[in-house]
């Protein structure tokens, strides 16, 4: 494959994901733009999923912020309608389950 192909494909995958999280963003009432912010984009996740900005200290701290990540994830899950598996996969394959959430016909209740 040449190197041209690959970085067509590869900028393909990275806007079809932006576009994903850009539209969850908007489901959930929050600005699209951002999912493209580092750093703000965890805080409004946080605010999504109906938890404390405060938490975000919680991903600085080893092993706590993989436990905090599946609960904030849960969490949004439960905020569009879905179940407590989805939430699990949203953390383990989100590049399957966000598209789902973003293009499905999930609603987001605060």
């Amino acid at each position: 494959m040449s190197h041209g192909l690959f970085w067509v494909i590869w900028l393909a995958v990275v806007v079809f994901f932006v576009a994903t999280m850009w539209r969850v963003y908007e489901k959930a009432s929050k600005p699209g733009w951002a999912c493209l912010v580092p750093i703000y984009n965890a805080l409004v996740m946080l605010d999504i999923a109906g938890k404390s900005r405060w938490w975000i200290l919680w991903y600085l701290v080893p092993i706590a912020n993989f436990v905090v990540a599946v609960i904030v994830q849960t969490e949004v899950a439960h905020r569009f309608g879905k179940s407590t598996a989805f939430g699990i996969g949203l953390v383990f394959l989100g590049f399957i389950f966000y598209p789902i959430l973003a293009f499905g016909d999930a609603r987001y209740t605060a």
